[in-house]
């Protein structure tokens, strides 16, 4: 009962319980416009909120090693308990509160001892599918981050649904956790140095593999915060107010369905290799992210498999570069590198979450999301150079 697969198991539905969170608030923006005025500028920060609060607490987590000296369960367990606190005390206040942003931003600290460390722990059981592994933990960041998008379809235009329900899901997380045990690739310790967290960036092979990873974040999680915005205007146009299905359920299929992506694209990884994997999937996200605003007012028939391949392939990329880094870094400083590269890519998402909305103003659904598609193209670039590396034969068995 507490061998790899059982442990693995627990991780990945503790991993999913505690990441319902993260879009708690944004998958009620429906229901909040329907009662409340927001600019775009409040709308945006419902989510990048609690991106700024992942950047902070993953910063802090960095410079300390926490990844990497602290007892991992005890820190997931403590980060998804304060997690379940916060995103439950919204339910006390209006949404327009400025008292919402904070509590936002606390669940996104909190999200630094869930994320990073849950990709760690994985990596402690690995033994030749490290892609695979960390892929199931995206894919359960993934469905985590979808399972609002249900909530607040199934809690109407009860904006308090999906962050009660995000609540009570982390409060299960963090008892849940405590079940799976630590694998046998837990290095030692090491000393604690400000300075470890620079390797992130000394060391070229590592430098690259982050690149890749920015590139990828400037599109994943503004896509994520967006589509169901997209979807929803673009149903209004073709339908008015009456939809043959709701958005909402929509926006869930089209992020849900990215964990069919990470698994895919860990095994994938595996026995191809990270670079060919990671740049594929940016070529095809990137063409998505340039042409899916062309089918806005279309019909479902036509927009949704887009949209669909858009979700798989924006995120089938992204445990992939974390596995890079994870064979790429110090053993013992591989908690720290994987909470630094996160760092730096959820601070990038701040910004292109906050500038699509002023892209929608200015150029319309049409256009606005080719602002995104930036992001893959110079990934695509980043791997490229990673794969001529001699650092690069360490990846995924030496299929680079």
């Amino acid at each position: 009962m507490e061998g790899k697969a059982f442990s693995l198991a627990i991780l990945v539905i503790a991993e999913v319980a505690a990441m319902a969170t993260w879009f708690a608030t944004t998958a009620s923006l429906g229901a909040i416009r329907a009662h409340w005025s927001l600019s775009p500028f409040q709308e945006a920060l419902l989510t990048s909120s609690v991106q700024a609060g992942f950047v902070v607490g993953t910063l802090a987590s960095a410079l300390l090693s926490l990844a990497d000296r602290a007892d991992l369960r005890t820190l997931f367990s403590a980060s998804a308990l304060v997690a379940a606190l916060a995103n439950g005390a919204i339910l006390l206040f209006e949404p327009t509160h400025p008292a919402v942003a904070v509590l936002r931003f606390i669940t996104g600290m909190c999200m630094a001892g869930v994320y990073p460390v849950g990709m760690k722990l994985a990596a402690t059981w690995a033994k030749g599918d490290l892609g695979l592994l960390i892929g199931m933990l995206v894919a359960a960041l993934t469905l985590g981050s979808a399972s609002p998008h249900a909530m607040a379809a199934l809690g109407g235009l009860d904006w308090r649904a999906p962050v009660a329900g995000a609540a009570a899901s982390a409060l299960v997380a963090a008892l849940l956790i405590r079940f799976a045990q630590v694998g046998p690739n837990h290095a030692k310790a090491p000393p604690l140095r400000l300075s470890n967290a620079l390797d992130a960036f000394r060391r070229p092979a590592l430098r690259l593999a982050n690149l890749g990873y920015f590139g990828h974040m400037w599109e994943l999680y503004a896509m994520w915060a967006w589509i169901g915005a997209f979807l929803a205007a673009s149903f209004r146009l073709r339908y008015g107010e009456a939809p043959p299905f709701d958005p909402r359920l929509a926006t869930f299929a089209v992020v849900a369905v990215g964990a069919v992506g990470a698994l895919g694209g860990g095994f994938m990884a595996d026995r191809m290799g990270r670079t060919f994997v990671t740049a594929l999937s940016m070529a095809i996200s990137g063409l998505c992210a340039a042409g899916i605003g062309l089918l806005f007012g279309a019909s479902p028939l036509v927009l949704l498999p887009v949209a669909l391949v858009w979700g798989v392939s924006v995120v089938s990329d992204s445990a992939q570069f974390s596995a890079a880094v994870t064979e790429l870094s110090d053993r013992s400083l591989v908690g720290t590198m994987l909470t630094v590269q996160t760092c730096v890519g959820f601070l990038i998402t701040l910004v292109s979450i906050h500038l699509l909305p002023y892209a929608v103003d200015l150029l319309g659904w049409r256009h606005a999301f080719l602002m995104l598609a930036i992001g893959p193209f110079l990934g695509v670039l980043a791997m490229a150079r990673l794969r001529l590396r001699p650092e690069a034969a360490t990846m995924a068995g030496g299929r680079r």
